[in-house]
């Protein structure tokens, strides 16, 4: 009893320069201005009001105040510094009317200080802000104070609080120039993130950029450190996501576009600089914006005047069949039959193949890209099949629409970057045309697989499958070149795909019968299953989960996350902010949220951090509270089974039923599991759709048997 009667009260140490420490009992029920009147008592300060608590550990310097007081735990080191308040105005008096070596030391002060949101308040309100801008503007900052002027701006302004429309054309210019000429990597660094806030948050910031900045500039940044590297990448999506489609298609047309993907390969692949989450989250958005300029074409049918699209389709006839490749071998029965044997449906009018969208014309840039840049290959494929029996050649224009609207799938061609995504495929970075060279290859595959199954027309849908899968696997690796991609797709023949589908549907096969002791027994043994998956899913829990952070107004944070786990009673959830690599115990977070405060789980559209937000809400929840100070506590899970597996434990704490995907796919498959164990016994029996008749009771009891 004693122990949970003082509770709320904690043992820490106070710190104070050229002071002795205090240690203390920290009791969380009194006001902090309480305590902070005792601790200046102690160190016979006048003027309490003035001062303030501070963190004083893991690097930490965030002022305390009522809403994070329950951070603090047993053993705790703060600090007692000036107020927040105090100590802007002290800056901001350093700032405007002290020495060079003053004003140096008070920006740099300002710069570790930024980040807290109580400070940045403070320093905002008190036109702290106005002034940095004036200063950056004036252009007369240099080296390490320019630097940390720069920095300051940044943290201040990723609070939200301030709206990116209040900064001129002159202050853009200032920071565009900064960008353009050789400066410190701190500078460089900083002043890239403001130029992509610019862009991306900015009502007419964007065309200043755009004009200034030139790409040619932003490539020779990705020689540099990998935050800049990271940041200049990060400038070059922002800039590519607010240009219109036709600027973007002729810009990726360009020479700098090219360098830029050398600079890539060499420079941040190569070089391991690619395996950061942030750095890997942009180039999967490069890697999705470059791929989604061909969306156009992808979905553009072909029309019937469209005369560069007949002369194209000529051309793959001339290749095939007129050129030196065909050797002696030509059927002199006219084009038509030479469409016929190219493989296309419509062989008396083979624009009719390219009228399905997607692919679209997509398709027909592919083959006549494999046909001019690899027309050995192409006279090969199409001569081979020429030479077969009808029934058994490979459709080589079918074939091409069906891989390249398969390619375009699981590329994902014309969807928008997710703000959680990190996969991205280094091979596309290692090639002018990685979508056009990824096609030929995978044709001349399926044309393989096509001989090794043995397959006629009427099997071509499953090795359109085979294909699929193998595309699958392939990219599944990773492979950071398309030499290595080939390579791979080599030694996935058909008999590999089919002896990998055999063991996974040996071990994913259900029980789909419906007699009625199966189902019986499988109602029986359901609540069992299901308290075995949400044991599961709180052990998940338990284990916690690194989460990206977002701002105020829902924005994603570069390089910033935050760790949350459950208790291992279940009854507490531990949160706190952690970096890229770190697994914090619950002991190292200095949040707490008993789960009886949790009044509801929110998902998707209906979570405070989602209004108004079309991206990511997929994988976005959050806790609505009640009886705390926090109105609720908002989560973006960083892939699909994440989120489910934390919405799936936060029903479970809360009494509620688990209603994710993966929890009717993993009850199936359990269950099917189980079933087949408690089967083994009645293996070779046929199980009857009914039980059997009992039969009447007899007419009496009187009779026994008589053993001897």
């Amino acid at each position: 009893m004693p122990a949970m009667k003082d509770s709320y009260i904690v043992k820490i140490a106070v710190e104070m320069t050229d002071q002795v420490a205090q240690l203390i009992e920290f009791n969380q029920k009194q006001p902090l201005s309480g305590i902070i009147q005792e601790l200046c008592n102690g160190w016979n300060l006048s003027d309490p009001e003035q001062y303030a608590l501070q963190f004083n550990e893991n690097n930490s310097k965030n002022y305390i105040t009522e809403k994070n007081r329950n951070e603090i735990k047993n053993g705790s080191i703060l600090r007692l510094q000036f107020s927040p308040s105090k100590t802007a105005q002290d800056i901001l008096q350093k700032l405007q009317n002290g020495s060079p070596e003053e004003k140096s030391r008070a920006i740099s002060t300002l710069s570790s200080l930024s980040s807290d949101m109580t400070f940045a308040f403070d320093f905002i309100n008190k036109q702290g802000l106005s002034l940095i801008i004036k200063q950056i503007e004036s252009g007369k900052c240099k080296g390490t104070v320019l630097a940390h002027t720069l920095l300051s701006f940044v943290e201040l302004m990723e609070h939200g609080s301030v709206s990116w429309d209040i900064l001129n054309g002159e202050f853009i210019s200032r920071v565009a120039n900064l960008v353009n000429s050789k400066q410190e990597s701190q500078i460089t660094q900083a002043a890239l993130s403001i130029l992509e806030n610019v862009v991306l948050n900015s009502t007419e910031g964007y065309g200043q950029v755009e004009k200034e900045v030139p790409i040619s500039s932003l490539v020779e940044h990705l020689q540099a450190t990998p935050v800049v590297q990271q940041n200049a990448v990060a400038l070059i999506n922002a800039l590519f996501l607010k240009t219109d489609i036709t600027k973007r298609r002729s810009l990726a047309a360009t020479s700098n576009i090219k360098q830029m993907r050398m600079c890539i390969q060499h420079n941040i692949l190569q070089t391991g600089a690619g395996e950061g989450a942030e750095m890997a989250h942009q180039l999967y958005v490069l890697q999705t914006l470059m791929l989604g300029l061909l969306e156009q074409r992808m979905m553009t049918k072909m029309d019937p005047q469209d005369q560069d699209g007949h002369e194209k389709i000529k051309e793959l006839r001339r290749i095939a069949f007129d050129s030196e490749g065909a050797g002696g071998i030509r059927i002199p029965a006219g084009s038509t039959r030479d469409y016929k044997k190219l493989g296309f449906k419509n062989d008396i009018n083979p624009a009719l193949d390219f009228t399905e969208a997607p692919p679209g014309l997509l398709a027909l840039d592919c083959m006549i890209y494999f046909a001019r840049n690899h027309p050995d290959s192409y006279t090969k494929l199409v001569l081979e099949n020429s030479c077969r029996a009808d029934e058994h050649e490979c459709p080589f224009g079918r074939a091409s629409v069906e891989l390249v609207k398969i390619l375009c799938e699981l590329l994902k061609i014309g969807e928008s970057p997710s703000e959680q995504g990190v996969s991205f495929q280094p091979l596309f970075f290692t090639h002018d045309h990685p979508f056009e060279e990824c096609y030929c290859i995978c044709i001349v595959l399926l044309n393989k697989t096509w001989k090794e199954m043995r397959a006629t027309s009427e099997d071509f849908c499953k090795v359109a499958s085979v294909v699929r899968e193998q595309i699958v696997r392939a990219l599944a690796d990773t492979p950071s070149s398309l030499d290595q991609l080939k390579a791979r797709l080599q030694t996935l023949t058909y008999s590999e795909i089919t002896q990998l589908w055999q063991l996974e549907r040996t071990s994913r096969e259900e029980w789909e019968s419906h007699a009625r002791p199966i189902v019986e027994l499988r109602e029986q043994i359901t609540p069992d299953i299901v308290s075995l998956i949400q044991q599961q899913r709180l052990a998940f829990l338990v284990e916690g989960t690194r989460f990206t952070k977002y701002s105020t107004r829902g924005q994603r944070i570069k390089d910033k996350f935050w760790f949350m786990r459950l208790s291992v009673n279940h009854k507490v959830l531990h949160y706190g902010d952690c970096d890229e690599k770190s697994t914090p115990a619950a002991e190292e977070l200095p949040s707490k949220l008993a789960v009886p405060d949790i009044r509801a789980l929110l998902i998707g559209k209906d979570c405070p951090h989602m209004k108004g937000r079309k991206a990511c809400h997929q994988l976005a929840f959050s806790l609505a509270l009640e009886g705390v100070d926090l109105q609720s506590l908002d989560c973006v899970a960083p892939d699909e089974m994440t989120f489910a597996y934390w919405t799936d434990g936060i029903n479970t704490l809360l009494g509620n039923r688990m209603q994710s995907r993966e929890y009717e796919k993993d009850l199936d498959t359990l269950l099917s599991m189980e079933i087949k164990l408690r089967l083994l016994d009645a293996e070779g029996i046929t199980i009857p759709q009914d039980p059997p008749i009992i039969p009447p009771e007899p007419s009496h009891y009187q009779f026994c048997y008589d053993l001897k």
